[in-house]
């Protein structure tokens, strides 16, 4: 049985162009890059290179890079250092109600130290409205965060146009990138954000290794505290292997992101049609076009809540997908706080499965997953929201 993958959302596999770059930092090359002997002057040159690389990508300068541990950790370190440079009273900070968790939850804690988080609404296409985020702001709102692109839906937010509305007010715009980064353009001196979130296992990186961006003048609170690495905002031994391997990384996608993009979304796009062809049930969910290239949401009407049996028996033909973020398999039970805040009631909110498409991914994979799909959807039962919430 042959094996494919079809989850590239929740990570993706290493570039062996990644792996052979990172594989001195794990042998001979071990220094750390604190030290002034040799060894440490290796390392530290190695981080120079990566920040480079990962600047790069984004046409920015190397010292607005800041390495961390995880897109999670990134995310805190801008809700957090945002909020606590002020009092509570005095800091609003305005996000959406379909955030990855990294932000939601980061916003439920500080609400709990007494800061006011304003949730904007999504549209049943899955986009922030401009005008939502107009109506939002207030004279003490310090901090936007929207994400650029969602995990779960695949919609390209606009960007862009929140930055400028929230830059007019004199507030902070932050995005979680994590989604975005590798896959469509994001260059910084057209796009006006201030700070920007990312993690390199989302495009063919390494994982246990992120970014911030932070843009000249912007100033953050430390999150971390120790021997002030990372221009001191966030101290600790760097991670020198992980962020060559990010460096790389961000120096393939920069060079092949056009490329890539156009192929995924002629893989993309064949899947969507054979699939609303061949299962006459079957609804894409999010914005038709405004997506990620390599994604596919999809629900199937009248069998929602079989999603979780259709995905477990695609993993028995050798296919992984998944029927929500990777971030919250344990509770793959539960609606999807994400297709709830797009208008699904609950039992639609149960059904959806993700289909994430990536760099090694061929025209036959997905003609064997355009084969076995259908037949498997055939089998699954009706289920009606009174029964359903019968059983629930």
């Amino acid at each position: 049985m042959s094996q494919i993958y079809f989850d590239h959302s929740a990570t993706t596999p290493l570039d062996p162009r990644v792996v052979e770059a990172m594989l001195p930092f794990y042998g001979a090359n071990f220094g750390n890059p604190s030290s002034l002997h040799w060894t440490g002057q290796q390392s530290k040159q190695a981080i120079d290179e990566g920040r480079q690389q990962l600047a790069d990508l984004f046409h920015a300068s190397p010292d607005e890079i800041v390495f961390t541990a995880s897109g999670t950790e990134s995310d805190n370190m801008v809700l957090i250092g945002v909020a606590t440079q002020y009092k509570p009273q005095d800091c609003h900070i305005i996000t959406s109600s379909f955030e990855h968790p990294a932000v939601l939850e980061t916003c439920k804690y500080l609400q709990k130290l007494g800061y006011e988080i304003s949730y904007l609404p999504v549209t049943p296409e899955g986009i922030v409205d401009p005008e939502s985020l107009k109506q939002a702001l207030r004279p003490n709102t310090r901090l936007v965060s929207v994400m650029a692109a969602n995990n779960v839906v695949g919609t390209l937010q606009p960007i862009a146009e929140l930055a400028k509305i929230t830059k007019a007010q004199g507030a902070l715009f932050h995005t979680d990138a994590v989604q975005a980064v590798g896959k469509i353009p994001l260059h910084i001196n057209t796009l006006p954000v201030d700070l920007l979130s990312l993690s390199a296992h989302k495009l063919h990186g390494p994982k246990g290794i992120g970014a911030l961006y932070i843009r000249k003048g912007v100033k953050i609170a430390p999150l971390v505290h120790g021997g002030g690495q990372e221009r001191g905002i966030r101290s600790a031994t760097e991670n020198v292997a992980g962020i060559v391997g990010l460096g790389k990384a961000a120096a393939i996608a920069g060079a092949e992101m056009s490329a890539e993009a156009s192929r995924l979304v002629k893989l993309r796009d064949r899947i969507i049609a054979e699939v609303q062809n061949q299962i006459p049930n079957a609804y894409l969910i999010g914005h038709p076009y405004k997506r990620l290239p390599g994604h596919i949401c999809l629900g199937f009407a009248g069998q929602e809540g079989e999603a979780i049996h259709l995905m477990l028996a695609l993993n028995e033909e050798g296919i992984a997908i998944s029927t929500g973020s990777a971030c919250s398999a344990h509770n793959a039970g539960q609606p999807s706080y994400i297709l709830m805040a797009m208008g699904m009631d609950a039992v639609r909110a149960r059904g959806s499965l993700r289909i994430t498409l990536g760099r090694f991914n061929t025209d036959f994979e997905v003609d064997s997953f355009l084969e076995i799909l259908p037949r498997l959807a055939a089998n699954l039962n009706t289920i009606t929201s009174r029964e359903f919430a019968a059983v629930s």
